[in-house]
């Protein structure tokens, strides 16, 4: 298999009253799920859970629904993103800086049903979305 780029995040699953709420990460139109490139010798579910600490600051993730992932189709240069879903119970977001501009990679989070999430994502993301909803029974 060739090296291709992959790119790991989490599907972050909160649940309310009012149902699930998944994280949304937005950069300039496109609304995505936190993640990021994973680096030489790192485990995509390092990567993962790396890329969400540095991009939301939650670390109270727990894999209720095992290991299991989801690849997109290659993109952007072909890369590939891989994404794994966490239950967390923190709300709260600190976006990180970025080491190479200084600044948030994000111009903006929200905590969206899976529904809205569905709406605001990319073809690509809507992938993710019904992948996600299946698993988590929204």
């Amino acid at each position: 298999m060739s090296e291709q780029t992959l790119s790991c995040g989490v599907v972050l699953a909160r649940e309310s009253g009012a149902g699930w709420y998944t994280l949304m990460l937005r950069a300039y139109h496109h609304w995505d799920f936190p993640k990021g490139i994973r680096e030489p010798g790192e485990a995509p579910l390092e990567a993962a859970l790396r890329e969400v600490q540095e991009e939301t600051s939650i670390d109270d993730l727990a894999f209720d629904w095992g290991d299991r992932y989801f690849e997109t189709g290659p993109y952007s240069r072909g890369k590939v993103a891989r994404y794994y879903i966490a239950r967390t119970a923190q709300e709260q977001v600190e976006m990180g800086i970025s080491p190479e501009t200084g600044v948030p990679e994000h111009h903006e989070w929200r905590w969206v049903s899976f529904n809205e999430a569905y709406d605001i994502g990319s073809p690509r993301v809507r992938q993710i979305v019904q992948w996600a909803r299946q698993i988590i029974g929204t």
